[in-house]
């Protein structure tokens, strides 16, 4: 019996059991308890509880009675448990409640009567159609409130006057189709209404959001980037609406705005945006746009272009782009690429031209890439000159290209490229491609790819890991070193026996 006891005790210390835990329930030493799968919220849970987490269960209704000896309780978390309802006044007298969060129910208004102390209060994924102000009355210590994804069709501008301390503010994925302002959040930092059904934001709306940083729209229906925004804004996120103009000069005095997006839009041309002096992430992903951004910020880090129908890339493009880090063109219908046009881009590391219409590999690009993707071009050959500068380079895609043969000394002029990928290639699989896979295995590369085109008896194929091209190139490439060696005839002997090792440092003798 004692025996038993003491591996009971120390089941209790190790595994987190508790005699005291009620049934389908774990708790901790941190005074925390993890429930799955009730019909509701159990009796027994310990009064010293600091967090409660209630996952997968069905509980349509909670009340008071559900609570009132949870006097230490600081989070409770109740996830897809299909509550519809609860009790009012349930949490008003739990005074040390900081968190209370309520994902993936089905609740039809936010709870009643919350405890002063509330600092986080999560509702997302019910069924909230309606706010009022009096939900929210007293909780001036409450930081962050999410309603995401439920059914709130309005927003006043007096609904959330009595958060004076809040700073994020997520309303996604809601109905709204109007709101109003003014909305007076002094310490609001985070403001979040993306996928809604906004067709205008008035002007009003931002007059008292002094402290706002950063501030998403996107997935609306806005034609317009709204005006009056906070000056201490960092970021504005206005992708998925649609914008067909940017006027820039009504946003100059955004000194602060470091990030703009505005991907999935309309827009045809950008010009001014170098009015936004310290921008340095510009996202104007599937736009409409036939040229490069004109008078682009000088400290731009970030430009993705990408999904456009750009048709050329010119050095007048970049002069001034000093700071530019990624660059990405993947996506359009790029066939001239100026030599030297990124020659002024010091810093950039990642080049993306995938799914263009080159011809070859763009001259003179800066030495500081790390990355360049050209798949889905019409590139035939690569030249030492095209890569003889990129000493940084670690990735290089070549796939589906029209690529038949490498240069041995475009590669050893690779010294750092880790990951190459060359499926899609018509590779035309001599016994020369074999100096090229043993200069891409000792330098430890990655190699995905390599199908023969040619010949015909070699088709399908992987010139990099086939064993028969390998026998067949060892047993050719054994006569070409026998015949240098010996400068005559060689003696009879049984050719199925020659092996040559691939690994050797000696390789170095010229193929067909």
């Amino acid at each position: 019996m004692h025996l038993l006891y003491g591996l009971l005790v120390l089941l209790s210390l190790s595994d987190g059991f508790s005699p005291n835990c009620p049934g389908r329930c774990s708790c901790d030493s941190m005074q925390a308890v993890q429930c799955y799968r009730l019909l509701e919220v159990p009796s027994g849970i310990p009064s010293t509880t600091k967090r409660l987490y209630i996952s997968h269960s069905r509980i349509p209704h909670l009340q008071l009675s559900n609570f009132t000896q949870l006097v230490a309780l600081e989070d409770f978390i109740l996830l897809a448990s299909g509550t519809e309802s609860v009790e009012n006044d349930t949490f008003k007298t739990l005074s040390t409640l900081k968190t209370l969060e309520f994902w993936k129910n089905k609740l039809r208004r936010v709870p009643s009567a919350l405890p002063a102390n509330l600092e986080v209060l999560k509702l997302n994924d019910n069924s909230i159609y309606v706010l009022h102000r009096s939900d929210f009355e007293g909780l001036k210590k409450l930081k962050i409130l999410e309603l995401k994804n439920n059914l709130i069709s309005s927003l006043s501008p007096n609904m959330f006057s009595s958060l004076v301390s809040l700073q994020s503010l997520m309303l996604d994925g809601n109905n709204m189709e109007t709101i109003a302002g003014p909305l007076t959040l002094p310490h609001l930092k985070h403001m979040s209404m993306e996928n809604n059904k906004l067709h205008l934001i008035p002007g009003s709306f931002f007059t008292s959001l002094h402290s706002l940083q950063f501030l998403s729209f996107s997935g609306n229906f806005l034609t317009k980037i709204p005006v009056n925004l906070p000056k201490s804004l960092l970021s504005l996120k206005m992708e998925r609406n649609q914008l067909k103009v940017v006027r820039f000069q009504d946003m100059k005095y955004l000194e602060n705005l470091s990030h703009l997006y505005l991907s999935e839009n309309f827009l045809s041309s950008i010009e001014g945006a170098q009015l936004l002096a310290n921008l340095t992430t510009l996202e104007l992903s599937q736009n409409q746009l036939r040229m490069f951004p004109l008078k682009l910020p000088a400290r731009l880090q970030k430009l993705d272009c990408s999904n456009n129908m750009i048709q050329k890339v010119t050095a007048q493009d970049f002069q001034d782009l000093q700071d530019l880090k990624h660059l990405f063109l993947d996506n359009n219908v790029v066939s001239l690429f100026e030599a030297g046009a990124l020659q002024r881009c010091s810093q950039l590391s990642n080049l993306a031209l995938e799914q263009n219409l080159l011809l070859s590999i763009p001259l003179k690009l800066p030495g500081t890439l790390a990355r360049l993707d050209l798949k889905g071009n019409a590139i035939q050959d690569i030249t030492e000159g095209e890569l003889k500068d990129l000493k940084q380079l670690q990735v290089l895609n070549l796939r589906n290209n029209k690529i038949s043969a490498l240069d041995l000394k475009v590669l050893e002029g690779l010294p750092r490229l880790r990951h190459l990928y060359l499926d899609g290639n018509p590779w035309n699989c001599t016994c020369s491609l074999l100096r090229a896979r043993e200069v891409l295995k000792a330098k430890g590369t990655d190699v995905r790819g390599g199908q023969c085109a040619a010949p015909a008896e070699r088709q399908g194929e992987s010139w990099m890991s086939s064993k028969k091209i390998m026998r067949q190139c060892e047993h050719y490439l054994h006569l070409i070193e026998k015949s240098k060696e010996n400068k005559k005839k060689p003696k009879p002997e049984d050719l199925s026996s020659i092996r040559i090792s691939m690994d050797d440092d000696y390789y170095d003798y010229e193929l067909d």
